[in-house]
């Protein structure tokens, strides 16, 4: 049976697309399932990751199998991943629906990260479009929300008329995310035990569930 496919979209740029799938990547991995991790984004943020990671290894290698995909190709390489992964992480660009929606099309469930602020509520229209178009599972997920802030449960309100569910785990503004991403890690690995590695792994506990009911 072949794999499932998360794909990551959101058409805002700096949505925190890359630190989602590197992050979930790293939690999935580590409740024994096989990831591999399909970038989709010209900028390469995700390799560039991965090769920062390699170096951290005795062997130069990751774990994770890795490529990259454009346009309409980010589907087929997606499926063809998934025959030999458990799960196939697909970052992809923002601004580019060509790209994105090739990589929706082939997904079980397409996460979108959101920071809550009402022009990032805007912006995901086009995303969530595209999603309904090719009647996909659709998950948002509310990432780098501030503590104590009227206004994101003002915009989780606002998000869920809209039409996708919207996780119950969030990811708060720390700055361990990105400080990890710089060195190839997460912050499952350079602070195991904080509040960040814990909302992470809440997410990917909720992810793993989404996934079944949307494979089922």
């Amino acid at each position: 049976m072949p794999g499932l496919i998360i794909t990551i979209a959101q058409q805002k740029g700096g949505s925190g697309k890359t630190t989602l799938a590197a992050h979930l990547a790293v939690a999935l991995s580590g409740a024994s399932k096989s990831v591999a991790l399909l970038d989709v984004d010209p900028q390469g943020s995700l390799g560039q990751w991965l090769e920062r990671r390699e170096t951290l290894s005795e062997d130069g290698l990751s774990e994770f199998d890795f490529r990259t995909a454009s346009g309409w190709g980010a589907r087929r390489e997606a499926r063809m991943m998934a025959r030999d992964h458990d799960v196939v992480i697909v970052d992809t660009p923002p601004k580019s629906d060509i790209e994105a929606r090739s990589a929706i099309e082939g997904a079980t469930l397409v996460l979108i990260p959101i920071q809550p602020t009402p022009m990032d509520l805007w912006a995901t229209q086009a995303t969530l479009e595209n999603i309904a178009r090719e009647k996909r599972t659709a998950l948002a997920i509310l990432n780098r929300v501030p503590a104590r802030a009227l206004l994101t449960e003002e915009m989780e309100g606002a998000l869920k008329t809209l039409g996708p569910g919207v996780a119950r785990a969030r990811l708060g503004n720390r700055v361990g995310f990105a400080a990890s991403m710089g060195g190839g890690q997460t912050v499952l690995e350079t602070d195991p035990n904080g509040k960040a590695a814990e909302e992470v792994m809440t997410l990917a506990r909720e992810v793993r569930r989404h996934l079944d009911r949307a494979a089922a």
